[in-house]
C-alpha cells in the first residue's frame, strides 16, 4: 500500500535548518551557561565534577562535552525527590514524573521557561507530522503525571490547532469520538493505537468511518513493519515522536515526512552515542547508547544523560530541508536487552520478524525462564482471526516457520505458540511485552 502523502513545514526554519557551524556556535554558548549554573546549583552535580577535578571554566566549546561527567536515572533515586533542581523549588511551575529504580520516581521540575520550550519543541514536532491550523487533535495519551498529555495539549494552542484531551482507556469512547467528532490527529502509544484498531473491528467499525490523516506515536519501541501495520488498518501516516522525562518529555525529537528517522531539536538537546561498555563516544553511523544535555532546560536540566536506548546518529542535510542531526528509530534498550545463552536478543527483532507473516496479529508476548540451568524463551503471538480457523498442521507449519525466523535473526532458538485472537493482554498506555522468570526467587 501507497503511504498517504501528508503536507508538511518548517515551524521554526531559523532553528532547524542551520548549518552545521551556526549550530556548534549554539550548542557550544548554552553548553557553557549549562555548565556554569549547574556547577552553582546542583550539589549533586558540582559532586561529581569535583570528584574528577573538572571546573566550569573547562568547558569552552561543545568539543569539551566529552570531559563532562555522565548522569542517569541513579541521579534522580539518589537525589529524591527535589535533589536535581537547578532552581529554587518556588521558580518550578509543574513537575512531571516517571516511573524509576526501586520504586522511587524520577522527579522533573519545569520553569515557566522550560514550558514555553517545551511547547515549542513540540511544535516542531507536530509541524514535522502535517499538523496545522484548524487540525483537531485527539490526546489519547495519559494526562497527569506522565508527559505524554499535557506536552501536546499545549502545542495545541500556539499552532492553531484544537486538543481534545480524551486521555487514555475506556476504548469505546475514544472510537465514538473518532467517528462523530472526526478528529484528523492522533497521539497515543503504538500499542494503543493497535488496540482501538481491534476495538474498531470488533464493533463493526470502518476505517473509512473516521477521519484520520495522521497519527503521532510514541513512548514505546516500535518497528517499521509496526508502522506499516498501524497504516494499512487506521488510513493514517504514522510518524515516531521521541522523549523522555528525564530531558523534557515528548518533543526531544519527531520523524518527518521523507525518512524514517527521528530529527532531534539538538540546539537543546545535544546528542551523542556512547559504547554501552567503555562509555567512550562514537562516530556517526555507529550502533549505542544515546545520551543527551538538555543545555536550555532551567528546572532539571541533565548533562550527559545516558538514557540507554540505543541507536544510531546522522549528520546532513535531509530531504525534508531540516539540517539538525537525525536518529535511526530506537532498536531497545541497555537496559531491557535480554541476553538468552549469551546471545544478546531485542524484542523488536522478534516483532519485525513477526510483522512480516500474515498470519498473526501485531500481539506478542516473550517469556523467558531457566530450565536444568539453561535459558528458555517463548513467544507468544496472536493468530488473525482468519487463519485461527486453519488446520492445526497448518498452524503447528507456521510455528515452526516463525521459529526457523526469529532464530536467523537473533541466533536464539524460541519455542513458538500462536495463541486465540484477543488472548493476550492489551495496553492502553505503555505495553508490556517481557517477563523474564530467570531472576526471581
Amino acid at each position: 500500500m501507497a503511504r498517504r502523502e501528508i503536507e508538511t513545514y518548517i515551524w521554526d526554519p531559523k532553528a532547524e535548518c542551520m548549518s552545521e557551524d551556526q549550530l556548534k556556535h549554539v550548542q557550544s554558548e548554552r553548553l557553557i551557561s549549562c555548565v556554569q549554573r549547574m556547577y552553582n546549583n546542583a550539589p549533586y552535580y558540582r559532586a561529581k565534577m569535583d570528584r574528577i577535578g573538572l571546573k566550569p571554566n573547562d568547558i569552552q566549546s561543545v568539543d569539551d562535552l566529552y570531559k563532562l561527567p555522565f548522569t542517569d536515572k541513579l541521579d534522580f533515586r539518589d537525589n529524591y525527590p527535589f535533589g536535581t533542581l537547578a532552581v529554587p523549588r518556588d521558580e518550578i511551575v509543574r513537575f512531571h514524573a516517571s516511573s524509576g529504580t526501586t520504586g522511587k520516581m524520577k522527579v522533573v521540575g519545569y520553569t515557566r521557561n522550560d514550558i514555553v520550550l517545551w511547547t515549542d519543541c513540540l511544535c516542531r514536532s507536530m509541524s514535522r507530522c502535517g499538523v496545522t491550523k484548524g487540525d483537531l487533535i485527539h490526546i489519547a495519551y495519559g494526562y497527569g503525571l506522565f508527559t505524554g498529555g499535557l506536552g501536546p495539549h499545549y502545542a495545541c494552542d500556539p499552532m492553531g490547532a484544537t486538543a481534545i484531551p480524551v486521555s487514555g482507556g475506556n476504548t469505546p469512547r475514544q472510537i465514538q469520538i473518532l467517528r462523530e467528532w472526526k478528529p484528523n490527529v492522533i497521539m497515543c502509544t503504538p500499542s494503543y493505537m493497535l488496540h482501538i484498531a481491534d476495538q474498531m473491528q470488533e464493533m463493526g467499525v470502518a476505517k473509512e468511518e473516521i477521519n484520520l490523516k495522521c497519527g503521532i506515536f510514541g513512548a514505546e519501541p516500535w518497528t517499521i513493519e509496526m508502522r506499516d501495520q498501524i497504516e494499512e488498518k487506521m488510513g493514517l501516516r504514522a510518524f515516531d515522536i521521541y522523549g523522555l522525562s528525564e530531558i523534557l518529555g515528548p518533543g526531544v525529537g519527531c520523524g518527518c515526512d521523507k525518512s524514517d528517522m527521528i530529527h532531534i531539536e539538538a540546539d537543546h538537546f545535544i546528542p551523542e552515542i556512547v559504547d554501552p561498555d567503555t562509555g567512550l563516544p562514537l562516530p556517526e553511523g555507529e550502533l549505542g547508547e544515546l545520551v543527551f544535555s538538555s543545555v536550555t532546560k532551567e528546572g532539571t536540566p541533565m548533562l550527559r544523560y545516558n538514557t540507554h536506548d540505543l541507536t544510531r546518529l546522522f549528520y546532513g542535510k535531509c530531504e525534508c530541508g531540516r539540517t539538525t542531526p537525525r536518529m535511526q528509530k530506537v532498536t531497545g534498550r541497555a537496559d531491557d536487552m535480554l541476553i538468552i545463552r549469551g546471545v544478546n536478543v531485542f524484542p523488536t527483532q522478534i516483532e519485525a520478524v513477526m510483522l512480516t507473516y500474515s498470519e498473526v496479529e501485531p500481539h506478542y508476548t516473550i517469556h523467558v525462564d531457566r530450565v536444568n540451568n539453561l535459558d528458555r524463551m517463548t513467544i507468544k503471538i496472536e493468530m488473525s482471526s482468519v487463519f485461527f480457523s486453519d488446520s492445526i498442521k497448518e498452524i503447528e507449519a507456521t510455528e515452526h516457520r516463525l521459529a526457523a525466523d526469529i532464530a536467523s535473526v537473533t541466533g536464539v532458538n524460541a519455542r513458538i505458540m500462536l495463541c486465540e485472537p484477543r488472548s493476550l493482554p492489551r495496553s492502553e498506555g505503555k505495553i508490556k511485552r517481557v517477563f523474564d522468570e530467570r531472576f526471581k526467587n
